[in-house]
């Protein structure tokens, strides 16, 4: 099945008027749908795959600005070996597969975390993952976001880093470091604030994901597993944000 080919069944389309501009989903419970099949946790992580192909088609049919998903943390190299290489094996099958693709549906690419400090023996994904986002650097579609050893508290401390060495070299002052400056060291600048979370299988945890970019995000969390997460799934989740009176800290 193609990325952005016709669903086979029509699906109730959300009110675009009120649509998040950028939707972040941390994708969880591939390895529960697995064991509830009695399979291995890597035959969830494959079914997710497919789930989240959808979802990208779905995000760029409606005209979503940016989606961002939650694909491996800084975290998840605690995982066993044959689990962490089983999900390395698909990050490179992914972008083999469907970067033509991405690429002629106009999705910009942008890999959020540090690719740079992935263990010895990747060198095919990090490989596959510069070439994404070269490739596809210009295009105006859909930003897809793919935070791939990130950690949110990371991200902080990264941009602090960064601003404190630019105001060691002279080239700012701290008074100069405004919220639209901070925004500007994070992996996400030029990004629309996150409208809307999603978190699927029902944890009500953020897990160290875009915890600046979240300050005033809507959650959406859900008991469907992620491989089940269909564009059904997906509308709900979107026309439940339609509904919410989002007032930024004031009165409305």
């Amino acid at each position: 099945m193609a990325i952005f080919g016709k669903d086979e069944q029509k699906q109730t389309a959300p009110d675009r008027e009120r649509l998040p501009r950028h939707v972040a989903i941390i994708m969880d419970g591939n390895g529960r749908w697995a064991q509830k099949r009695g399979m291995p946790r890597t035959f969830g992580h494959k079914a997710g795959v497919e789930a989240l192909r959808g979802i990208i088609r779905h995000s760029s049919d409606l005209g979503i600005e940016a989606l961002t998903i939650y694909a491996f943390s800084t975290e998840n190299w605690k995982r066993s070996v044959e689990e962490v290489g089983a999900l390395m094996g698909l990050l490179l099958e992914y972008f083999t597969r469907e970067l033509d693709e991405l690429h002629r549906e106009r999705v910009c690419i942008r890999i959020l975390g540090d690719i740079d400090a992935m263990p010895k023996g990747l060198e095919k994904q990090q490989a596959a993952l510069r070439a994404a986002m070269e490739r596809t650097k210009d295009n105006t579609g859909l930003r897809l976001n793919i935070a791939l050893n990130y950690g949110g508290r990371q991200e902080i401390v990264r941009a602090a880093q960064t601003l404190a060495r630019r105001a060691c070299a002279g080239e700012l002052s701290p008074e100069d470091i405004t919220m639209d400056v901070f925004a500007d060291a994070l992996y996400t600048r030029g990004m629309p604030e996150v409208d809307l979370v999603i978190r699927t299988s029902g944890e009500m945890r953020l897990s160290n994901f875009l915890l600046y970019q979240c300050a005033y995000a809507e959650f959406y969390v859900t008991d469907v597993l992620w491989p089940d997460f269909d564009c059904d799934a997906y509308d709900e989740a979107l026309a439940a944000y339609a509904k919410r009176n989002r007032r930024f800290g004031g009165v409305q």
